[in-house]
């Protein structure tokens, strides 16, 4: 019983300290930039934000334009960086889990290079048109990912089977034979080329509380169904077959977790774009921090991802200001020399 109470309050401690290093850094990150805003009007601005607290703030001494720059400008592009680091976090702890793969990460199965191609589609035909404010970009992104899971899903099916193996093949094949349509197109419109290579090295600028409100539910709603699902991946981390004996449907399960995950990582890919290696190298980071569990690991890998993507973020927006270079770039700066190190350590257990 005291076991229990002491690993209860030390997972309260994890999310406590975790969600307080996160608010800290969206009210830190707020103020930088080219106007000059201290940390305490961001703070009483952020707080003000908040519904059933921003009433006990007052923000009239603060300066008009101070708040108009971080409720219209930057704390819409915050709010949707620390989302999109939530999903791609916790769709990278669940693929690690599902697939029982290090390397693997929320892209691995083809959702990029779906996303991709339909952000080329909408790109090279100029559509204009918008739906609820969701650019056609956007939502042929959207579809494209959730067409190559659907397409790697059936092809990597035998019978009413889904083995791992043949899953990760699918997703490659399928992703490279799309990478090769979207390079084809970006020679034949090379007058689009610059958009889509922006597009596909992800970023957050000229977003706005739109493309907040378009994931926040789906993120949050999807963060909460795959924490019930934790102990389910904790069995499968044993074996399919020893999760079987312990009364887990495993095929059942990892077509849920696949969709779960598709539909995710496709809504934060359809308004930030391609941002590599996130869902890669923050599960490892928090497994490190918190150990294998996933009752804890999902929760604490989403709160560290979201602060790790708002850094990336930040980092981008304001290192050759008054330009701004794309987010995955800076990821990418990060992820590739964990990759190489994590190649390293898988080498040498096989020593």
């Amino acid at each position: 019983m005291d076991s229990l109470i002491l690993q209860k309050r030390k997972r309260q401690f994890i999310y406590g300290s975790l969600f307080l290093i996160l608010f800290m850094t969206i009210v830190v990150t707020a103020t930088m930039g080219t106007a000059n805003i201290k940390v305490l009007e961001s703070l009483k601005i952020v707080i003000h934000q908040i519904p059933l607290l921003g009433d006990i703030v007052d923000i009239s001494a603060v300066q008009k334009n101070y708040v108009v720059i971080i409720q219209s400008v930057r704390l819409p592009r915050i709010m949707l960086s620390v989302l999109v680091g939530i999903g791609l976090s916790i769709s990278g702890v669940t693929f690690q889990g599902m697939l029982k793969n290090p390397m693997a990460d929320p892209f691995i199965i083809g959702i990029s290079s779906g996303a991709a191609l339909g952000a080329t589609i909408g790109i090279v035909l100029r559509l204009q048109w918008a739906i609820l404010g969701i650019s056609s970009i956007s939502i042929f992104a959207f579809f494209g990912a959730l067409g190559t899971t659907f397409l790697v899903y059936n092809l990597a099916r035998i019978k009413a089977k889904v083995p791992v193996t043949t899953l990760l093949l699918a997703g490659i094949a399928v992703g490279q034979f799309l990478t090769a349509i979207m390079s084809f197109m970006m020679v034949a419109f090379s007058g689009d080329m610059h958009r889509i290579i922006f597009w596909t090295l992800g970023s957050f600028s000229t977003k706005s509380w739109t493309q907040v409100k378009m994931i926040f539910i789906p993120v949050l709603l999807g963060w909460g169904l795959l924490r019930f699902y934790a102990k389910d991946l904790n069995a499968m981390l044993l074996g399919e077959e020893s999760a079987q004996h312990l009364g887990i449907e495993v095929e059942r399960i990892k077509k849920i977790l696949l969709a779960l995950n598709a539909f995710i990582v496709a809504m934060v890919v359809s308004v930030s774009g391609i941002i590599g290696f996130v869902g890669l190298i923050i599960p490892h980071i928090v497994r490190l921090m918190v150990g294998p569990d996933h009752r804890i690991l999902i929760p604490a890998a989403g709160l560290v991802g979201g602060i790790f993507m708002l850094m990336a973020d930040t980092i981008a927006r304001i290192i050759i200001a008054p330009m701004e270079i794309p987010v995955g770039i800076i990821t990418a700066l990060f992820g590739g020399p964990f990759f190489i190190f994590l190649l390293r350590r898988k080498k040498n257990s096989l020593l």
